[in-house]
């Protein structure tokens, strides 16, 4: 759809910055819905802005939480319902060349705007904000209304992802195996009404590169805005202290000598300057100042170690692409997760909530997040936070698991979206890379490296943040999507033998499902249904069966094919809990091993947004740590002592082993010292070996003895191995493994992860 002009600036999305405020007015609005954009409403409700159409009609009719049970089928009819928001206002008192200004920072997805009945724009397009100069439209009262059309479908049937396939929406909200199908629809980010003066800066942007030393940066600073001509401004850069170290006055070129580098928080400060800009009139008085936060870095993707070497034959176009990150010259080993929206409706999601998953993101050792594209591109707030904290990001545009296509309006859309998504994102120092979306060249989404849709991305890429690198899609060849599950449903082969014959540059999907914990169950669970779980129930609509393929994800029978039936709910998931987290740290650990060619592990996934029953997520919504989160945050400590197993299940008399190792990615040498492995069943404790490792060199592991041990009789159904490290207490590690008597009758107990 195109814009209809009386007066509009169609904005890229800009940071919240602070500074010399605007007039505001936040306003108060109501919605309304019907079957066709002709008709009117026939009555309308409060609404909440930011939110979703869904919540406010949820509300007004009282239905049961979407979460609860199988209410979010109660919802499924608001898809197709076209939408009016409306507000009220008095004309604004104007000072001589004041302008009224209506800003939106998102609608989702495709809308009309109507001040007084007169059509301002139609729009398509969620991450493309709004700001509409109303000024000389404006009466004594007004009213201003937006037109939200039904949810896009490419095809009635089938009801799936594949309705998401022509829009630059985010496919998730068609239905998943860990979302339901709630497709949202509204306005989702910050709306208001703005007074601005007659010249005003809409964006800055400070551009800079890096020379080769890292001992300069180039800086060229870009203002955007209206009535700027001849006007003077003056930019100060401080530093984390608050002292002056760089300043301009008018000038928009400017070299920076030794700036503070920004790191990830595991290899360095992620430093942040602070930039401030202040337009002048032509009296030398300040009318707008504008401020946010700058950090230095330089980042790439280069070839992995030994990556050149595949394939062996000729001809070759190219090895494995990269997947090395490189920050400031050092090659470091990502370890991370795929991050997922943290609530189905984006427009309640706070920056609180970012920050409470975030500080666990960063207690995990986790330095970046891949931001799966079939989900939602964060608001500012989440970006600014990942800054401040020093994680790095993988930024994915909203393409997923459908074949995109040529088409022109789809093109246009996806230039204008990605675009406004660019120019926002490509600010923050957390920035790692772009990506065109997730699983593309599949076949269950048919697309290539030639789709019209991956060479725009590309492009748009180049041509607006040329120093972030760019990949088409993940995985490429080389990387690696999967296992999902502890044992793989067909052959029944464990991820302990698996995963050390697994040969990738990056491991960047895999998982491990686990049920929730008891307490989060009860709150999605009605009692009657609770226990023992069943396929048809509100467990199969949580995604504890048939959300992927066999008895994913509750997988019971696996759990149970080790440790017996069980008995209680509880036992049931602390025996699925115990498998995740063992299962998890069994690949995070592997992957480190495989490093210098490996140079990645992110599993799947970090967070979720709704209570699952059962799940791959290491949060259980909105913000639980499951035991395998403690697991996976002990298996990315920076440096610590590594068990490495070729299988989860031991019998009575026979001869265990398992290969111990020394991680490290420290950007620091290691002194040498002393690991001592035990085994420990109840009071049983085996002392199994002790070895002396030599001194590490900065981000380089080390590969020890086998340690062997005939196991002995024990009335029990698992048993640990437990790595001890001399002086080093943060180096331990412990790992919790199955363990079969001769003797049909063995003790029972409760798996406590270690935390």
């Amino acid at each position: 759809m195109k814009p209809i002009l009386i007066f509009i600036a169609l904005l890229f999305a800009f940071p919240v910055f602070s500074g010399t405020p605007n007039k505001q007015t936040f306003l108060k609005w109501e919605l309304g819905y019907s079957k066709t954009a002709e008709s009117m409403p026939s009555k309308w409700i409060p609404a909440t802005v930011p939110g979703a159409v869904q919540l406010d009609i949820a509300k007004a009719e009282k239905y049961g939480q979407y979460y609860y049970a199988e209410h979010w089928k109660d919802y499924l009819w608001m898809e197709d319902q076209f939408y009016t928001y409306r507000t009220s206002f008095s004309k604004p008192d104007l000072v001589v060349g004041e302008r009224a200004f209506f800003i939106s920072k998102g609608i989702d997805y495709q809308f009309r705007i109507f001040l007084n009945g007169v059509e301002l724009l139609s729009q398509e397009g969620m991450f493309t904000p709004v700001s509409l100069d109303f000024t000389d439209l404006l009466k004594e009262n007004n009213e201003l209304k937006i037109l939200v059309y039904p949810v896009p479908k490419l095809h009635p049937k089938p009801v799936d992802r594949s309705q998401a396939a022509n829009v630059a929406k985010p496919a998730v909200s068609y239905g998943w195996d860990w979302h339901p199908r709630l497709v949202p629809l509204g306005i989702w980010d910050e709306t208001y009404l703005e007074i601005r003066p007659a010249s005003f800066i809409e964006d800055f942007h400070v551009n800079y590169s890096l020379n080769k030393e890292l001992t300069n940066a180039e800086i060229k600073l870009e203002i955007a805005g209206r009535n700027l001509k001849d006007l003077p401004f003056v930019w100060i850069l401080k530093d984390e202290n608050g002292k002056e170290v760089l300043k301009s006055e008018g000038k928009t070129k400017l070299t920076f000598p030794n700036p503070q580098l920004w790191w990830p928080h595991d290899h360095g400060k992620p430093y942040l300057y602070t930039s401030t800009v202040l337009l002048q009139d032509a009296a030398g008085k300040v009318i707008q100042t504008r401020e946010s936060k700058i950090g230095f870095r330089r980042v790439k993707l280069v070839m992995n170690e030994g990556a050149w070497r595949e394939p062996d034959g000729f001809p070759k176009s190219r090895s494995v692409p990269p997947a090395q990150l490189e920050i400031n010259g050092r090659k470091i080993f990502c370890k991370g997760t795929n991050w997922v929206n943290p609530e189905i409706f984006p427009g309640i999601i706070t920056r609180e909530r970012y920050d409470e998953l975030l500080k666990l993101a960063k207690e995990a050792n986790f330095n970046i997040l891949r931001i799966w594209g079939g989900g939602i591109v964060n608001k500012e707030s989440f970006f600014e936070l990942c800054d401040e904290k020093g994680i790095l990001v993988w930024q994915e545009f909203p393409l997923a698991c459908n074949n995109y296509p040529d088409d022109a309006h789809y093109l246009s859309i996806l230039k204008q979206e990605s675009a406004s998504i660019i120019n926002r994102v490509k600010k923050h120092p957390s920035l790692a890379f772009w990506c065109g979306g997730n699983e593309l060249f599949n076949a269950w989404s048919g697309m290539t490296d030639q789709s019209l849709a991956l060479r725009l991305l590309n492009s748009q890429c180049l041509e607006l943040d040329p120093n972030s690198p760019f990949i088409p899609t993940s995985p490429l060849m080389g990387m690696a999507h999967g296992n999902y599950v502890f044992r793989d449903l067909q052959t029944k082969e464990e991820v302990f033998s698996n995963m050390p014959r697994a040969h990738y540059t990056a491991y960047t999907e895999f998982g491990m499902p686990a049920p929730a914990s008891v307490e989060v169950l009860k709150t999605i669970i009605p009692k009657e249904e609770l226990w023992p779980p069943k396929p048809g129930t509100s467990w199969e609509s949580h995604h504890a069966y048939k959300a992927w393929v066999g008895n994913t994800w509750l997988c019971q029978d696996i759990i149970e094919d080790y440790f017996g039936v069980s008995n209680t709910l509880e036992e049931l998931v602390a025996n699925g809990q115990l498998m995740q987290g063992e299962g998890y740290k069994c690949i995070y650990e592997e992957a480190r091993r495989q490093k210098p060619y490996c140079a990645m592990a992110a599993n799947w996934c970090y967070n979720e947004p709704w209570p699952t029953a059962a799940n791959n997520s290491l949060i259980s919504y909105p913000n639980i740590p499951k035991p395998g989160f403690y697991a996976v945050k002990n298996a990315c400590r920076p440096v610590l002592a590594s068990a490495k197993f070729s299988k989860f299940k031991w019998s009575e008399g026979e001869t265990f082993f398992a290969d111990v190792w020394m991680l490290s990615d420290l950007p620091t040498d290691i002194p040498a010292g002393k690991v001592k492995i035990k085994l420990v069943a109840g009071t049983s404790e085996i002392a199994a070996l002790s070895w002396d490792y030599s001194p590490m060199k900065a981000n380089v592991n080390q590969s020890g003895p086998t340690v062997r041990c005939k196991l002995p009789a024990w009335s029990t159904d698992r048993f640990k191995v437990v790595l001890e490290v001399e002086g080093y207490p943060e180096y331990n590690s412990e790992y919790t493994l199955a363990y079969q008597p001769r003797t049909v009758e063995r003790k029972r107990t409760t798996p406590v992860m270690n935390q």
